[in-house]
């Protein structure tokens, strides 16, 4: 990840819109072989965040979630790297590298940026340093019921931090 880009904050999004576009600025700091960990509840906004981080990467494809097919490949439309964006709910019983290996993407993962959705406690296995980005949506929820808002937790992970 690009040092222009924080290594850790917190941030409230509003609307699907406001979460794009966030996302979108958090693509456009991402490098080759980056990890990224999407961790929070069914309908938080994983997708959506992909969705704006794919535009800001410059990659082609509708982004949608990977649910059925496990993975979606993106590839670069800017000379910058691919986008895996991986759902890893259903790999929670294997081996992530060997089941994403066994996937038979047409992607190097080292020069990809690899999402994953429902990660934690697995993809991380794939790279010694990843981005944690988790997802709040009860906060806002519990002070307005008709509150569309997330809050947006992020931090780098790497060996000296743990």
């Amino acid at each position: 990840m690009k040092a222009s880009f924080p290594s850790s904050g917190t941030v409230r999004l509003e609307t699907a819109a406001d979460t794009q576009s966030f996302a979108e600025d958090f693509g456009q700091s991402l490098e080759a072989g980056d990890v990224v960990i999407l961790d929070g509840p069914l309908g938080a906004g994983k997708t959506t965040f992909t969705q704006g981080l794919a535009r800001g990467m410059g990659v082609k494809g509708r982004v949608t979630s990977p649910t059925f097919v496990i993975a979606r490949e993106h590839r670069s439309v800017s000379g910058g790297p691919d986008l895996v964006h991986v759902d890893a709910y259903r790999l929670l019983d294997d081996d992530p590298t060997g089941a994403l290996d066994s996937l038979d993407l047409d992607t190097d993962l080292d020069a990809a940026v690899v999402v994953a959705e429902w990660g934690g406690g697995l993809v991380e296995q794939l790279a010694e340093t990843y981005v944690l980005v988790q997802f709040d949506r009860e906060t806002a929820v519990s002070q307005d019921p008709e509150s569309e808002a997330r809050i947006l937790h992020w931090r780098i992970i790497s060996p000296m931090s743990v």
